[in-house]
């Protein structure tokens, strides 16, 4: 699962350079209001921040392997979050279509991710 968690935290990590880079060159002409401006930055951060929790994911399946459950549960409910928190806000501030609870979802599913790590760590002998 850390082979998997790592490779999709580097890949939410392309995806969230590339898609930051377009909002800010190329982009910033097709997003011509305002808040949906606003609104895709922020899922461009969340995206990048939430690379970090995912190769931090990996790093503790490998290290500490008594926790795994608990990790690989925590590691997938961040990929969920990115997915539906970050991509629903880049839907959004594209085409203007809102995805209504899906983007709360998504940061619902981030903080679940974090309180799994928060356990892990807690319950981890070092």
């Amino acid at each position: 699962m850390s082979r998997i968690f790592f490779t999709l935290g580097s890949l939410f990590g392309a995806i969230g350079v590339a898609l930051g880079a377009y909002g800010a060159h190329g982009g910033a002409r097709l997003i011509e209001l305002h808040q949906a401006f606003i609104t895709y930055g922020k899922a461009s951060r969340y995206n990048m921040y939430h690379v970090f929790a995912l190769l931090a994911v990996a790093w503790a399946l490998d290290n500490w392997p008594k926790q795994e459950k608990l990790l690989t549960s925590a590691g997938w409910l961040l990929v969920a979050g990115v997915v539906l928190f970050s991509g629903s806000l880049y839907i959004q501030s594209l085409s203007g279509i809102s995805f209504g609870y899906v983007t709360p979802a998504g940061g619902v599913a981030f903080i679940g991710g974090w309180l799994l790590m928060t356990w892990a760590g807690w319950k981890e002998k070092v």
